[in-house]
């Protein structure tokens, strides 16, 4: 299975990492902000950096609209799994408009409020998963899988 990785630098990418056991047998692709954090967790593995900021910035937000269909239509995963935050939106919309399925993990440390990434990609994710009960407020849909770390 070919899978898409997306997070942003932090506790996003680490919460991906966390989830090794899930994607490591995995054809895989990560994409992410070229920062050392990333640079050092992903040493080993297929790396794209993505424009950053992200936030309220949009010359990044084309920039990073462009690089998803040149990534997903090159690479075409099977699934495109992401944890945020703002560099997963584009891929997301790209991704359906694909029929590439996706899964958004909502972060470990948004218990009550729901992101604004989280908020985007909600209705456009195949699978929305939940780290807390909390959460299912705001994501009905989500499925509760507990803590990613």
């Amino acid at each position: 299975m070919k899978v898409l990785l997306i997070a942003s630098t932090g506790g996003h990418l680490a919460q991906l990492v966390a989830l090794r056991p899930a994607w490591q047998d995995h054809d895989r692709h990560w994409i992410t902000f070229d920062k050392p954090d990333a640079r050092g967790a992903l040493a080993d593995e297929r790396v794209t950096w993505a424009y950053h900021p992200t936030t309220r910035n949009l010359p990044n937000a084309i920039r990073n609209l462009g690089l998803a269909w040149r990534v997903l239509l090159r690479d075409r995963p099977d699934v495109i799994v992401s944890s945020g935050a703002g560099v997963a939106f584009p891929f997301f919309v790209v991704a359906r408009l694909l029929r590439i399925r996706t899964v958004y993990l909502e972060v470990f440390d948004r218990i009550e409020l729901p992101t604004l990434t989280g908020k985007l990609c909600y209705p456009l994710a195949d699978a929305f998963a939940l780290q807390w009960p909390e959460q299912q407020a705001s994501y009905p849909d989500g499925v509760l899988v507990g803590r990613a770390m």
